[in-house]
């Protein structure tokens, strides 16, 4: 039995006065140790976000090295008129070089170079005494030849008579009949040297051949002339002149005769001349595989030289609708002649098309496409059908025409033109 003195122990330890439950420093620790939690789940949760946008831009970034970029150009409408220009050489309608036809020393030369000439009129004399002396040799010999036929036709009629009365043999009246005809054909023959020497005689004379005026003169008096040897002048005639072109086989069907071209010269850039198509091959040739147009170039004036170089500025009009894209979008393989075609979510097509004319750097293309399509330009082999990409467009340079609307010839030129060892001398 407990005593009933003795104290009962506590039920609640005792309380130190300022460290109630409820006291303000507790409460303070309390409100402390959630704000270092809510930053540091504060700070992880940024993290978080951090890591994840990193993620999506690498994501991104990788994404984006993946895409190719590709540069395009647009298919354009071909253009049915454009010009063509040529590389020439003015000629005169007639040239020729003058030579010799009978020997011996320059007499005198009565025309030099750019004096004008009409047809017959005396260039020079040469002079041959020899000729003369053979002229004479020749003249008696007919006069022998001729004294010795009226002889043996005398005695022929004298024999004749007889034969008629039977008083001879007949073999004498045939060798009668025979000296008369032998000396018949000698006369024939002495009169044929006679003419020839005559001839001989009147080709000392060099005259023109036609109107025209003299480009060169290469002789002087006292030069020994031979027959047929060196040139003594050239002549030609300037009204009008005429133009010889080879005009490559993509615009060899596009000229025809009759058709009006431009003409300009280089010393006068300012100025155009106007000429015509004379003629046209009826064929090409077959190692430049072009055409030979000639042109008639009027030169009323005589102010445009025969051997000046020219360009001859062709208008040509094409009947074939089609369509132009440069040469480096196609791709051929086994599948035949393809282009990169960039759709409009920006996927690649490939598409097959039909060729038409090569013009150099650009291409018609017939059938496959359409005005505006957007085609990748050097297209790479890694590209596949579908692939998505990025077409970045190339500068548009402004050509109205086809790109091989430039100058030919020697250089193409080129582009185009070709060239037949002939077109040289054009």
């Amino acid at each position: 039995m407990s005593d009933p003195h003795t104290p009962c122990p506590p039920d609640h330890p005792p309380v130190t006065p300022g460290h109630s439950p409820g006291s303000p420093n507790l409460r303070r620790t309390r409100f402390l140790g959630l704000g270092v939690l809510g930053l540091l789940l504060a700070g992880g949760g940024l993290r978080l976000a951090f890591e994840h946008q990193e993620a999506r831009a690498l994501e991104a970034r990788t994404a984006s090295a993946v895409v190719r970029h590709v540069s395009t150009v647009k298919v354009r409408q071909g253009n049915a008129q454009r010009t063509v220009t040529l590389p020439a050489t003015l000629r005169g309608r007639s040239e020729t070089v003058i030579h010799a036809r009978s020997a011996g020393y320059l007499k005198a030369w009565h025309k030099t170079i750019g004096d004008r000439v009409k047809k017959g009129e005396l260039l020079a004399t040469i002079d041959a005494p020899e000729q003369d002396q053979e002229l004479a040799q020749a003249q008696a010999a007919r006069d022998q030849v001729q004294v010795r036929l009226d002889l043996a036709t005398q005695t022929l009629v004298r024999w004749e008579k007889l034969n008629a009365l039977d008083s001879i043999a007949k073999q004498d009246v045939d060798e009668k009949r025979s000296a008369v005809a032998q000396a018949r054909a000698d006369l024939a023959a002495v009169k044929a040297n006679l003419r020839r020497l005559e001839q001989m005689k009147e080709f000392r004379r060099v005259v023109a051949p036609f109107d025209g005026v003299i480009t060169r003169r290469s002789i002087e008096i006292g030069d020994l002339i031979a027959a047929n040897g060196k040139e003594l002048f050239a002549i030609a005639q300037t009204d009008p002149l005429h133009i010889t072109i080879w005009v490559p086989q993509v615009y060899a069907s596009e000229v025809s005769a009759g058709q009006e071209v431009a003409i300009s010269l280089p010393e006068n850039p300012g100025h155009t001349h106007h000429a015509r198509v004379a003629h046209a091959a009826g064929a090409l040739d077959p190692g430049s595989r072009a055409r030979q147009v000639e042109l008639v170039l009027p030169n009323p004036d005589g102010k445009l030289l025969p051997g000046s170089y020219a360009q001859v500025t062709l208008g040509l009009t094409s009947g074939l609708k089609a369509l132009l894209v440069p040469t480096n979008t196609l791709v051929t393989g086994q599948e035949g002649t393809r282009v990169l075609s960039v759709t409009a979510d920006n996927r690649i097509r490939f598409v097959p098309v039909r060729l038409g004319r090569d013009l150099g750097r650009d291409i018609e293309i017939l059938s496959g496409l359409e005005a505006g399509a957007v085609l990748v330009s050097s297209p790479s082999d890694l590209l596949t059908e579908g692939e998505t990409v990025t077409p970045r467009a190339l500068p548009d340079k402004g050509r109205k025409g086809a790109p091989g609307d430039k100058p030919a010839g020697p250089k193409a030129a080129a582009s185009d033109t070709p060239p037949n060892p002939s077109a040289a001398k054009s």
